[in-house]
């Protein structure tokens, strides 16, 4: 038995806003947009893809996920994610870390961590 992921499931207040943001990081799209759910991803049959769905209630706990990138030049990316509305997540890493924490937009709590290439 085979077993691929499929989706991975984000919740939000306002789904649209963090998932416009992750489909266009990447150079992605938005496959679904209804009231139950925004779909985010490459293409239809592209996984994983990212599913937003909204919840009534922000986060009350520690965010437990969050995304790593590895772009090809970090302090591009590092300088380009907040044009599409990330902002500086207060982390505490040091600026010489080799990577920059950012906050996606939408208050799903979720951090984007631009890593420099191992």
């Amino acid at each position: 038995m085979s077993l691929r992921l499929h989706r991975v499931a984000v919740d939000a207040l306002d789904p649209a806003a963090p998932a416009r943001f992750r489909a266009a990081a990447p150079g992605h799209r938005i496959l679904l947009e209804s009231a139950d759910e925004v779909v985010a991803g490459a293409d239809e049959h592209a996984c994983p893809g990212l599913v937003f769905v909204p919840v009534p209630e922000r986060r009350t706990g520690k965010n437990r996920r969050h995304l790593d990138r590895v772009p090809d030049d970090r302090e591009a990316e590092a300088a380009r994610l907040p044009a599409l509305g990330a902002t500086p997540a207060g982390v505490g890493r040091p600026a010489d870390a080799g990577r920059s924490v950012l906050a996606d937009p939408g208050a799903t709590g979720s951090a984007c961590s631009v890593r420099s290439a191992p």
